[in-house]
């Protein structure tokens, strides 16, 4: 029997993660000695998004670079991570079963949110990755919902990775660095607090009841993968364990969060 693998919540950060010297990158590259090996990797990205739940099914999804204006050597960089078909169409499966939409994307690849951690966590690139997009239109409580729905894939050696950031107001990034503002840090531990208590609750309501949530996050998608993660743990520990904090370019907090059981 396979032990359950547990869920994660990663804040990727900006697209240069891979050159950056900061504490979340070296975080990042040792978090993959300290996890068991999955047979597959699911990843939920802040960087996709459509009407349905959508899933990468190509046997080699394609390296995204998805941004624009960074340096050379970052367009050079490349994840040939092998895709795993089957595991997108057991997944679609499971989400229409919890009563939501699902399709397969066989031309669709990685971008940045999936692929820039990886490079990190697993730079080997030798287990499968399948990509499941957000929901354009969905709450907080949809993608708890389809956290929920994927969930049983814990229990087949396949890790639930989500991507996005914690804190994420690119208007309110200071690239020379800089102290972090109390807006930011207010959120974050408010944030930290919640998970750690296992409050989905206050999560799902947490542009009315968190300090500062619409500045910490102007648009939902940074933390809606996070949502994801909610529901992906709700058949084990709902407690979160907080396994890195920093910040990085002022406002930017690069949180990681593990839930086991």
């Amino acid at each position: 029997m396979t032990d359950r693998l547990p869920v994660l919540f990663v804040s990727h950060g900006s697209p240069m993660l891979p050159f950056e010297d900061i504490a979340a990158r070296a975080f990042m590259l040792d978090l993959g000695r300290q996890l068991p090996r999955p047979t597959a990797i699911l990843c939920i990205s802040a960087h996709w998004d459509n009407p349905r739940a959508s899933l990468t099914a190509s046997a080699q999804p394609e390296t995204i670079h998805d941004f624009y204006g960074f340096p050379r050597e970052l367009y050079q960089l490349h994840y040939p991570a092998p895709g795993d078909p089957e595991l997108a169409g057991q997944a679609a499966s499971l989400i229409r079963a919890g009563g939501l939409d699902a399709e397969l994307a066989p031309q669709r690849g990685l971008d940045h949110g999936a692929w820039n951690p990886l490079l990190l966590i697993y730079p080997q690139h030798d287990i499968p990755v399948v990509q499941l997009s957000l929901l354009s239109q969905g709450s907080t409580a949809d993608h708890v919902a389809l956290g929920k729905a994927i969930a049983p894939l814990r229990d087949s050696g396949v890790l639930i990775l989500a991507s996005g950031g914690a804190v994420h107001n690119l208007r309110q990034i200071n690239w020379q660095g800089g102290p972090v503002p109390d807006w930011a840090q207010g959120f974050d531990d408010w944030l930290h607090d919640r998970l750690a208590e296992g409050d989905t609750r206050s999560l799902i309501n947490y542009r009315q009841e968190a300090p500062g949530g619409p500045l910490a996050h102007p648009s939902e998608d940074h933390l809606l993968p996070l949502h994801v993660a909610l529901g992906a743990a709700s058949m084990g520990d709902a407690k979160a364990t907080a396994m890195h904090r920093s910040f990085a370019h002022g406002s930017l907090s690069m949180a990681a969060y593990r839930w086991d059981g």
